[in-house]
């Protein structure tokens, strides 16, 4: 169990494995599970009935919301939301009577800033890059570039999402954010951050 001088809340009807890390100001809420050798970083929140899975890295300041498992071989980067009862696997092709291996799983990588949608799945062995935005209900059956907005099954690109969420008007392959005033630069379907005004 967790060192009683703590400085995050884990409600009492919780589980924490020995061997876990968790940053300070970190909440983890009821009839949640962090298994042994996980790492969770600053000022996250797991809602309830979370599962972080054996030796998971989870990032700060990241929103995992009601029901979700995040399994061994998901890696979830800083400021990472995942919506409520969306999923996560890490066996392409799983069959009970032929168990897989840990040192099987495929891994599947949340980068910094990425949003995955309620309900959504995220099929193992895929990279959500940054500041990405999963559509509710999606599935993802590939990797996911920076800034992408996808949505459908399966999840297809819809357009392109600035840090703050707005959706990015390109026009002659640049386009500024009308919420926050940043400035991104397209080149072949792919998108940069060039000034953060």
């Amino acid at each position: 169990m967790v060192k009683e001088d703590k400085d995050f809340f884990i409600h009492e009807s919780s589980y924490v494995d020995d061997g876990t890390t968790i940053g300070e100001n970190t909440k983890i809420w009821h009839f949640s599970h962090v298994r042994e050798n996980a790492s969770i970083g600053k000022n996250c929140t797991l809602g309830q009935n979370v599962l972080v899975g054996p030796n998971v890295q989870v990032g700060k300041n990241v929103k995992i919301q009601n029901n979700v498992s995040v399994y061994e071989g998901v890696t979830l980067e800083d400021d990472v939301f995942c919506g409520p009862s969306m999923v996560f696997t890490n066996v392409n092709a799983p069959r009970s009577a032929y168990p897989t291996e840990s040192e099987d799983y495929q891994e599947t990588r949340v980068k910094t800033g990425a949003t995955i949608g309620a309900n959504a799945t995220v099929v193992c062995g895929h990279t959500i890059g940054r500041y990405a935005l999963i559509g509710a209900g999606s599935v993802v059956t590939k990797d996911v570039p920076d800034y992408q907005l996808v949505y459908g099954v399966p999840a297809q690109l819809k357009g392109w999402v600035c840090e703050c969420g707005e959706q990015l008007n390109f026009v002659k392959n640049t386009a500024k954010c009308k919420e926050c005033g940043k400035e991104y630069e397209k080149v072949e379907e792919k998108v940069e951050l060039v000034s953060s005004k």
